[in-house]
């Protein structure tokens, strides 16, 4: 019961136990990495300011997409069990 109780404290971060090991995620965030040392050599220091704002946003918004994502997901495998356990040949599923 102890994740529960995380939950209810609030010390349950699903994203801070995700440890991505996919290579071509590494792959990828290498070539991010190389890009923006690229641009740095390349652009001034206040335009270079400008693309890592552009950068923080990009980054805030995928972190509420993908909390939106984790949200509906959840929504979804809930309504999966009450399905299951319910027994009933319809479906309570609405398309959400």
């Amino acid at each position: 019961m102890i994740i529960l109780e995380d939950f209810y404290y609030g010390r349950l971060s699903p994203n801070e136990l995700i440890k991505p090991s996919d290579p071509e995620l590494q792959k990828i965030n290498q070539k991010i990495i190389n890009f923006l040392e690229m641009l740095k050599e390349r652009l001034s220091e206040e335009d270079f300011d400008q693309v890592e704002k552009l950068f923080d946003l990009q980054s805030d918004s995928s972190s509420l997409h993908s909390a939106l994502s984790f949200i509906q997901g959840y929504k979804i495998g809930a309504l999966m069990m009450i399905d299951v356990f319910s027994g009933d040949k319809d479906s309570i599923y609405d398309g959400i």
